[in-house]
């Protein structure tokens, strides 16, 4: 391993954000944009920002239609999503505001489709309709649906291209401020007025530390003293492309309505901005919570999930669908099956393997799933614990709240 020794009056700075992904990039920029002469510096461990849930989510720019009113996830995701794309506009970067269809494709589905749909008129969601069988087949010619909902906000980016231009901005525009990949935080030691961060590459000195650590959020706070209730359980989306011949099948993006008898939306079809269409994700619970392949395991990371009560619960109330869920992960015909509940006319060799990623699920004592952003304050501290989808669309209005929240809870002027 290669050291870095910094220089030990430079390596001082006014904020030092533990994690390189959407979050704390766009943290660092809203903190920095209000406050330009502080001195942030963003630690990531890997050796590219975006590395983890960022890079491995579908890209897609959420309208806000899903959350309940009143949450943050539904302020932060419909305000995020705006500001989002103009952002993208303003700074070039590639995205589509493309629309998506919502589908229910049985009698017993439309009770919540509606409730979705009010769900997202009392989040202010523009431009939403209810359309008919007839509607789906002119936007979606593949698609079987009885009912639907429009959703023309809805849109696709790439969301490590938005994180590597936060990056970008904050090395360019801010003097003293700093994003360093292949740092890894392995410690923090208090001080009268400040915290060292420790990484095996050099240590650093900061007076208030913020961190997003995302599938590690809850391991991070904890070596920074913080104890919360809530733990971090991983969970695998494994993906399906569409091959040439299936792509002519999904013209922009298809969602089934939501089963709220489960946190997840079920499998969808997703156009990528930069080519080919996704199909997918399942949810499937993983041993190891960085590990993208089927059978990759860590011991740690498996005790860690075992040992915590709220696993368990989680389990007991969802093993049918956890069961259902690990049948698809090795089986094409399965996970097809699914599928043709939106497109019946798909077939085997439309298919082919996809990518896969990790989210990172804070579960509760009770094992009930926790929701909405958690954000936790204590001592010099701010951790982001929990800020699962819609977090990249809304991470500009999430990084606006956390530098609220550091502006007053820091005294920061």
């Amino acid at each position: 391993m290669q050291l870095i020794y910094y220089n030990m009056e430079n390596n001082k700075y006014d904020i030092i954000i533990v994690g390189g992904g959407i979050v704390g990039l766009a943290t660092a920029y809203k903190i920095n944009t209000r406050f330009p002469s502080k001195r942030i510096l963003v630690l990531e461990k890997e050796n590219e920002v975006a590395a983890h849930q960022t890079g491995h989510n579908s890209g897609v720019i959420h309208s806000g239609i899903y959350y309940k009113p009143g949450s943050y996830k539904a302020k932060n995701c419909v305000d995020g999503r705006r500001e989002l794309v103009l952002f993208a506009k303003e700074h070039k970067i590639a995205h589509d505001i493309c629309g998506k269809i919502i589908v229910a494709t049985e009698q017993s589905e439309l009770a919540h489709m509606n409730k979705v749909f009010n769900n997202g008129i009392a989040n202010d969601v523009e431009g939403l309709e209810i359309i008919d069988a007839n509607k789906i087949k002119e936007i979606e010619p593949y698609c079987e649906g009885i009912s639907g909902i429009w959703v023309p906000c809805t849109g696709i980016i790439d969301y490590a291209d938005v994180s590597r231009k936060y990056t970008e901005l904050i090395r360019a525009k801010f003097t003293g401020s700093k994003v360093l990949t292949g740092h890894e935080v392995t410690a923090f030691e208090k001080h009268a007025d400040s915290t060292t961060v420790v990484t095996p590459k050099g240590n650093f000195s900061g007076k208030y530390i913020i961190t997003c650590a995302g599938l590690q959020s809850d391991r991070i706070a904890k070596k920074e003293g913080t104890r919360s209730d809530a733990a971090i359980v991983g969970f695998r989306g494994d993906y399906y492309d569409l091959s040439e011949k299936g792509m002519k099948k999904v013209r922009n993006l298809i969602y089934p309505v939501p089963n709220p008898q489960f946190p997840f939306l079920g499998v969808h079809f997703t156009r990528m901005i930069h080519g080919g269409t996704e199909c997918g994700p399942n949810a499937v619970f993983v041993f190891k919570r960085e590990g993208y392949g089927k059978t990759d395991f860590s011991l740690k990371d498996t005790v860690d999930a075992f040992t915590f009560g709220g696993t368990w619960k989680f389990f007991k109330k969802h093993w049918r669908f956890g069961l259902d869920e690990y049948k698809g992960a090795f089986s094409k015909k399965l996970f097809l099956k699914r599928l043709h509940k939106l497109i019946p006319s798909l077939e085997m060799d439309d298919l082919v393997p996809g990518r896969a990623g990790v989210r990172a699920m804070a579960l509760a004592p009770e094992g009930e799933m926790i929701d909405d952003f958690k954000i936790e304050k204590n001592g010099n501290a701010i951790h982001v614990l929990n800020a699962p989808s819609p977090a990249a669309t809304a991470s500009l209005a999430i990084g606006t709240a956390i530098e609220q929240m550091a502006t007053e809870y820091f005294n920061l002027n």
